[in-house]
């Protein structure tokens, strides 16, 4: 990860601020603001083969809470971003900000019908800690426990329960309240700390509700500029290196970036660098900081 420079002013407690940018870059969020009209949309199918296999051998070990592809999926996409730091990057008030940590959120449901309830939940890679899937496991069994034995609600949900009761031109004045205080970095850490809006990437798994997207927007509102789409696993006829082809389980992934972090080289090889570790997740068995090399 890229080294960090002293503290300025104008960083956050959950932000840096990035002055050392070329005038490009500097210039972006002035001639094309907001998130949403700066969507670079990715779509990548991933033969899943050698993820299920992993998946076997690490369930083999009968843990209490079983590993998933998804949990392979997000373990994979932390340990990208951690060795991909402009990933990890996002614009508020024009300014250029790197996250301090790397936040990944997803939604779980509580049971699977039309009128259960959602939980945000945002895992938090530790770059001192165990590896990136053992961190991710133990997050996720913790969480589900929480949200779907011990039913508890979470916090996001419970800040939402409170604005659903006030007037609706108090509701106006209030939300615009926030965004001048997120645009001047002084947005409550209390609220953003399980905002779903509020993360380096946001995980979306369609697949496991039998659907299918190659796009999801991003957001205007919070930090977020990175989104992940997983659609439904699926046959696919794929051709091998030496011309074969064959039929494969996949999945495709939907990746929708704010293109003005970085450059289309810098986004390439971290896609790149996602396909390795999930063609090879082995890697995600070592520490967090090993570096991984594509090239």
């Amino acid at each position: 990860m890229e080294t960090i420079r002293k503290k300025d002013r104008r960083d956050r407690s959950d932000r840096i601020y990035l002055k050392d940018l070329d005038g490009f870059h500097i210039i972006m969020p002035y001639l094309v603001p907001g998130r949403t009209n700066n969507e670079a949309v990715l779509t990548e199918v991933i033969d899943i083969a050698r993820i299920k296999e992993y998946v076997e051998r690490k369930n083999a070990q009968n843990p209490s809470y079983k590993y998933s592809w998804f949990q392979v999926i997000t373990a994979a996409v932390a340990k990208t971003i951690y060795l991909r730091p402009k990933m990890n990057y996002f614009i508020s008030g024009r300014r250029f900000y790197q996250r301090r940590e790397i936040q990944t959120a997803f939604v779980v449901k509580r049971t699977f019908d039309d009128r259960s309830e959602e939980s945000c939940a945002k895992w938090i890679l530790d770059p001192e800690g165990s590896s990136p899937i053992e961190q991710m496991h133990a997050y996720l069994e913790n969480f589900v426990t929480k949200v779907r034995v011990r039913k508890e609600i979470d916090k996001s949900s419970q800040s939402m329960d409170f604005f659903k009761h006030l007037p609706e031109f108090v509701l106006g004045i209030a939300f615009w309240a926030l965004r001048l205080l997120e645009r001047w970095g002084r947005y409550p850490a209390s609220l953003q700390l399980d905002d779903p809006c509020y993360c380096t990437v946001f995980i979306s798994n369609l697949g496991s509700i039998k659907m299918n997207a190659d796009y999801h927007h991003i957001f205007n509102w919070g930090t977020n500029s990175f989104f992940i789409a997983i659609s439904e696993m699926k046959k696919r006829l794929i051709v091998n290196d030496d011309g074969t082809t064959e039929v494969k389980d996949t999945i495709k992934l939907a990746l929708t970036i704010d293109e003005r972090i970085a450059d289309g080289f810098y986004f390439a090889k971290s896609v790149r660098l996602l396909k390795h570790l999930l063609q090879n997740p082995e890697l995600l068995d070592k520490d967090v900081k090993e570096p991984v090399e594509i090239d």
